[in-house]
């Protein structure tokens, strides 16, 4: 009779740790693909960045992402 008992303790423990992945799991899933959303999102950005950017390379002035800083750095 212990042993039954032991068993179905172990089967239910098993129980709970499979329903904790599993949600575990559906969460994982959906930062994934809120990621990819962001991912593809930023890869349009890049793409209308390139886009807007001179055709010749910009054979302007160099820009400096230092000039780009508040005079307070």
């Amino acid at each position: 009779m212990e042993q039954a008992h032991n068993t179905e303790h172990r089967l239910t423990e098993l129980e709970i740790k499979a329903s904790f992945t599993e949600d575990l799991l559906d969460k994982l899933d959906s930062v994934i693909v809120r990621q990819q959303q962001q991912i593809d999102a930023l890869i349009r950005e890049i793409t209308d960045l390139k886009q807007q950017a001179p055709a010749d390379g910009g054979g302007g002035v160099v820009r400096s992402l230092r000039d780009d800083l508040p005079p307070h750095f």
